[in-house]
């Protein structure tokens, strides 16, 4: 494990290679001896700096929900990092494509949390009661690295966040099965991936549970209000400049985003 210095020194990297758009060595290639344990702390003191900043938090996002991405990166659990209200994207809107860096699209469940889900072991019940309704969304995922680097350098990023592009559909969790719920991911008209919503964790609801417990045991709640990306249950594509990127979800809309023109 690092010292409170050098995890200090590392968030105030990631912080500043975000604002400035100048990317970083992965933290792992840096400091060889950084664990999960630091990488999460060192989420934290990011957090601390871009909400001291004047940035908010409105919620989370779970990666690494399906089996198959966890086994693809030797990790076995799911991953978490906060997601930031400058980061959210208006539908139908344009992220330019200078701001982006190793930059993929994900699509999944949006939860929207009523009240607050704090708890240590919370059920697929507890999830459900708190959820005031769940959005089409569509998650950028992006690093503040020069090169890929490993699931503890993610972790510490942000588990990779970069835009969220939410729906205005909101369909309730009694109106919908939610697992069964079948995503598409197109790509300038081309369906490029098609999954269902039970890939995330068996059902994202248990994606949503898991968070919260393990947001509980670091001493951060789910709050009413919080948006929570239940994780991917399609692979996520590498994104390019000019791209117009649409997610369907069979009974729960529809949203899309386009990339900017590259203006070099």
């Amino acid at each position: 494990m690092l010292s409170e210095e050098v995890r200090a020194e590392c968030a105030r990297a990631l912080f500043a290679a975000e604002r400035d758009r100048a990317w970083i060595e992965p933290l792992t290639s840096v400091h060889p001896g950084l664990d999960v344990a630091d990488a999460y702390r060192i989420a934290g003191l990011v957090t601390e700096l871009k909400v001291a900043a004047g940035r908010r938090v409105i919620g989370h996002k779970v990666g690494l929900t399906s089996v198959a991405m966890r086994e693809l990166v030797g990790f076995d659990e799911p991953d978490y990092g906060a997601v930031f209200d400058d980061w959210v994207v208006p539908e139908s809107g344009t992220i330019p494509f200078a701001e982006l860096n190793q930059s993929r699209a994900e699509i999944e469940l949006a939860f929207v949390l009523g009240r607050p889900l704090d708890m240590p072991r919370p059920t697929a019940a507890d999830v459900i009661r708190a959820t005031d309704f769940v959005l089409p969304s569509i998650e950028v995922v992006d690093s503040r690295f020069r090169v890929r680097g490993t699931v503890v350098d993610s972790i510490a990023d942000a588990a990779t966040c970069g835009r969220v592009v939410l729906g205005s559909r909101p369909r309730r969790l009694t109106d919908i099965d939610v697992r069964e719920v079948v995503g598409t991911l197109e790509v300038d008209g081309e369906v490029v991936e098609r999954g269902t919503a039970a890939a995330s964790m068996g059902s994202p609801v248990n994606a949503v549970a898991w968070l919260a417990a393990t947001m509980h045991d670091f001493g951060v709640p789910l709050e009413a209000g919080h948006v929570v990306l239940s994780g991917s249950f399609v692979r996520a594509p590498w994104l390019s400049a000019g791209q117009r990127v649409v997610a369907r979800f069979e009974g729960c809309g529809s949203v899309e985003v386009h990339i900017g023109e590259d203006p070099s």
